[in-house]
């Protein structure tokens, strides 16, 4: 399950970016989309997921309407109106929230750690989209510092939203004891 999840996420991600890059974003959110329901399908309690995704998407468009209110990112395509961002975005938030209960769960007892980790692994992903042509820097430097901050304050959050919202039950594996061996 989990190396499926990484995969198809990864696929996603980059269905989404580079259909926006081709100016096919209905292309990328629609591969985004079935990542999605493949995910939710194979949860032990879907309507959890679901709700993960739908919140995890929520805050993502909040997020992404913030950065382009301060105009510091563009998008070649995928805008329904130019003060929201791209749909397929909002995808990429769906996909990321696929990860939280599988491939993230370790971050669970380490908030602390998913602030580092935001901080640095989400500006690093937004900037491989847009060396990919999925979104550009207006303002690099802001940009980047706006990425920053935002990862650093919502990972832990969107961890916090995982456990809440746990569709992804890992049983517990019980460990028999080994029977002792008898000393001579």
């Amino acid at each position: 399950m989990q190396l499926a999840n990484v995969v198809l996420a990864q696929i996603g991600w980059f269905a989404a970016v580079l259909g926006a890059a081709h100016d096919r974003p209905l292309w990328g959110l629609a591969c985004g989309l079935a990542v999605i329901a493949w995910h939710i399908a194979v949860s032990s309690r879907p309507a959890q997921e679901a709700a993960l995704v739908a919140l995890v998407c929520l805050i993502g468009f909040v997020s992404e309407t913030i950065h382009v209110a301060l105009g510091n990112i563009g998008y070649p395509s995928g805008q329904p109106l130019a003060h929201l961002p791209p749909y397929w975005m909002i995808g990429l938030w769906g996909l990321f929230a696929i990860q939280l209960n599988v491939t993230l769960r370790w971050l669970r007892p380490r908030l602390w750690l998913a602030v580092v980790l935001g901080a640095i692994a989400g500006p690093a992903s937004f900037a491989s989209g847009v060396r990919l042509g999925g979104a550009s820097f207006i303002h690099a430097t802001p940009a980047l510092a706006e990425l920053v901050v935002g990862w650093a304050v919502l990972m832990p959050l969107l961890v916090w939203l995982s456990i809440r919202f746990d569709g992804v039950i890992v049983e517990a594996v019980i460990h028999a004891d080994l029977p002792e061996t008898a000393h001579a």
